[in-house]
C-alpha cells in the first residue's frame, strides 16, 4: 500500500471507532460492564483512578497487539490500524478525562463551541446516575442540538 493509502486507513479507524465507542459505551459500559462503569456516574467520586479506567486497558492491549504484528516484517496495515486506535484514544483521553471530567487542569478557560457542546451532551450523559435511559454515549460526533445550544450561549456573552 502506498502512504496515502494508510494515511487514509488510519482517519478511517479513527472516525470508525467513535461507533465502536458508541456501541461499547451503551452496551457494554452501561450493561454487563456496569460493575466498571458505575462509579465513573457517581458525583464527587474522590479517587484518583476508578474502576471504570479499566476499559482504557480493553482498549491497548489491540493497539498494541495491532502495533506489535503490523512491524514485524515492516511496516503493514495492522500498525495503521492501531495508529488509528492510539489518536482516537488520545484525543478521548484529552476530551473526556482532561475537558469534560478536569481529571487535569490543563483546558479550564477554553471558549470554543464545539468543545462546550461536547461538555454539554457528555454532561447530560451524567445526569443519569444508573445504567437506565442514558443518552449521548459518544465522545466526539453528540446531536447537534449541543453545538447549537454552545454556540448561542457564547454569542449571548
Amino acid at each position: 500500500m502506498e502512504i496515502t493509502a494508510y494515511i487514509l486507513l488510519t482517519l478511517g479507524v479513527f472516525v470508525l471507532m467513535e461507533g465502536v465507542t458508541w456501541l461499547t459505551h451503551k452496551f457494554v459500559m452501561h450493561g454487563l460492564g456496569w460493575y466498571f462503569h458505575e462509579d465513573h456516574h457517581q458525583p464527587g467520586y474522590p479517587h484518583v483512578f476508578e474502576k471504570n479506567d479499566a476499559f482504557f486497558v480493553v482498549f491497548a492491549i489491540p493497539t498494541m497487539l495491532l502495533f506489535y504484528f503490523g512491524t514485524r516484517d515492516g511496516i503493514n496495515a495492522m500498525f495503521f490500524i492501531g495508529l488509528g486506535i492510539l489518536l482516537y484514544g488520545m484525543a478521548y483521553f484529552l476530551i473526556h478525562d482532561v475537558l469534560i471530567h478536569r481529571r487535569f487542569k490543563w483546558f479550564d478557560n477554553t471558549n470554543n463551541w464545539y468543545l462546550r457542546g461536547l461538555r454539554k451532551a457528555h454532561k447530560m450523559h451524567h445526569k443519569h446516575l444508573g445504567k437506565e435511559e442514558g443518552e449521548c454515549f459518544g465522545m466526539l460526533f453528540v446531536p447537534l442540538k449541543y453545538f447549537r445550544e454552545a454556540r448561542l450561549s457564547i454569542q449571548k456573552k
